[in-house]
């Protein structure tokens, strides 16, 4: 079952790479008492993920912040040693936090899973957006086409706020 607007997020724990090495990020540890937007996107260094989406949301940090968004996360289906290495070459490192679902497990729980088998990926994130306060979904963009950032844009994140 697909997650909707007013569902709690469930639980589960994702990965980060920190300065002192990997690092566990639960459910609760990102989302608890936080007004969240988070970005889904089928892969690290993807195309459209790359050229369009990330740089969409580095560019509106500062207006989500004025709306009182406290945190910008993207969710990817990759491990945290390369969605680091992202984060640096975009230069969203330490703007928005990259968090790993390395196995989907999140991405399955919420019902946001794809099978990119065909393409050589396995199994990745639809293209989402979605405002999360204090762990409930407010607001859940899902593209249609994964190849577009036009529902999961950050414009229309902030026009929700």
């Amino acid at each position: 079952m697909t997650i909707k607007v007013g569902d709690k997020l469930p639980e589960a724990t994702f990965k980060e790479l920190t300065d002192d090495g990997p690092a566990d990020r639960t459910t609760s540890d990102v989302f608890s008492g936080k007004k969240v937007v988070v970005f889904a996107v089928p892969g690290a260094y993807t195309p459209t993920c790359n050229a369009l989406h990330v740089p969409n949301f580095l560019g509106h940090l500062d207006a989500l912040k004025e709306k009182g968004v406290d945190m910008v996360a993207c969710i990817a289906v990759n491990d945290m040693f390369v969605l680091h290495e992202w984060a640096k070459s975009t230069d969203a490192l330490g703007k928005i936090l990259f968090l790993s679902d390395g196995n989907g497990d999140f991405t399955k729980a919420i019902g946001l899973e794809f099978d990119a088998s065909a393409n050589g990926l396995g199994i990745r994130s639809q293209r989402y957006a979605m405002l999360v306060d204090d762990g409930v979904v407010k607001v859940l963009n899902v593209e249609d086409v994964p190849k577009t950032v036009e529902a999961s844009s950050a414009e229309n994140i902030l026009s929700a706020l």
